[in-house]
């Protein structure tokens, strides 16, 4: 869903505000959301959110060479604790 509305013409390049978004746990990019407004100007689009009482949209920068990250951690089992004296 991002990556297509970050290809559009209509939205590359700009500032969109997105509201009801659902993201991806892996990318936190959204899979699903309702586009709300769009501007070029920051300022101007959270002004207007302002106004409107749209406060909880989420506000993203939308540009054409998206590429979501996926950053994979490796999970290392537990090793053996270390022996722990204990004096009497």
């Amino acid at each position: 869903m991002w990556s297509e509305i970050c290809k559009s013409d209509q939205y590359s390049g700009r500032w969109i505000a997105l509201d009801n978004v659902r993201f991806d746990p892996v990318t936190y990019q959204p899979l699903e959301a309702d586009v709300v407004d769009v501007d070029d100007d920051i300022a101007d689009l959270c002004s207007r959110m302002r106004a409107a009482d749209r406060t909880s949209c989420a506000i993203m920068h939308c540009h054409e060479d998206f590429a979501p990250e996926t950053r994979r951690v490796p999970v290392q089992a537990p090793g053996p604790r270390p022996a722990v004296a204990v004096g009497r």
